[in-house]
């Protein structure tokens, strides 16, 4: 990603150029992100072609003004980061949340190192954690998203500690495993298959409903359908948008997504 290009991905975080690549930096990059970048599948509704290469994610977010799913939000994020000189690493984990079957690759991660530790970022997936998480941390992590945990999977039968050197990652978010990592380094490519899985199989969490999420700063503003759920300081509430032209008008003032009348009524 060359200059122009990281200054205008800055310019849509609302972010100022850091001065360093260093952890406050990051913290502020991985807070900024959700709030102007929308978790969403709309391409996938739409059966547009989702293209895993850095310049490609990219152009979705900043030509587009588009969002995405893990691969394209964390995919795109990776590749600001590494422009800022932060050294990035794709992770691939396997999504257990509300029992989720966990296939390798559902969900892409990032590992970022920063003076010799390693940080686990993540503007993916739908809610984790607000800031940068300690990879080597074993015990309870705070976060205003809720208490951390990231602890080694330990195989069947195996009790106590594992002696595999890069064993498998369970990261916990208030008591519940949301995914498990494969604490070995992929490439963009290593995605595709799963990528294209989660685009068009019926069994995909992401082909049977339409959804655009962004946080706010006081909770966060949802399409799921056309029903739009606000939360504001913990309190939710619930709004049937019956018409295409307003539903598409939540895309355009919320989310700064702008769509034909002819593709919402597709998405509904």
């Amino acid at each position: 990603m060359d200059h122009t290009r990281v200054t205008e991905y800055l310019a849509r975080l609302g972010t100022p150029r850091p001065a360093a690549p260093d952890l406050a930096a990051l913290r502020t990059l991985q807070r900024a992100h959700p709030m102007a970048i929308p978790f969403e599948n709309l391409s996938v509704r739409l059966g547009e072609p989702i293209t895993l290469t850095e310049e490609a994610l990219v152009a979705k977010v900043l030509d587009r003004r588009r969002g995405g799913y893990c691969y394209e939000l964390n995919g795109a994020f990776a590749a600001l980061l590494t422009a800022l000189g932060y050294r990035v690493e794709l992770l691939s984990g396997r999504v257990l949340a509300r029992g989720g079957a966990g296939l390798p690759f559902d969900h892409l991660a990032l590992r970022v190192w920063l003076d010799g530790e390693a940080w686990l970022v993540d503007v993916g997936f739908g809610q984790l954690s607000a800031e940068p998480l300690r990879l080597a941390e074993r015990g309870e992590q705070q976060d205003a998203f809720g208490t951390f945990r990231i602890t080694e999977h330990l195989p069947t039968g195996v009790s106590g500690t594992t002696t595999d050197p890069l064993p498998d990652l369970d990261v916990a978010q208030d008591g519940e495993v949301q995914f498990r990592l494969d604490q070995r380094p992929y490439q963009l490519t290593d995605f595709v298959p799963a990528c294209w899985y989660q685009s068009t199989s019926p069994d995909s969490p992401f082909t049977g409903r339409t959804l655009c999420s962004r946080l706010t700063p006081q909770g966060r503003e949802t399409l799921v359908g056309g029903v739009l759920i606000r939360t504001v300081d913990g309190e939710q509430t619930r709004e049937e948008l019956t018409t295409a032209e307003e539903q598409r008008s939540a895309y355009r003032e919320l989310f700064g997504i702008e769509l034909t009348l002819d593709e919402v009524k597709r998405l509904s």
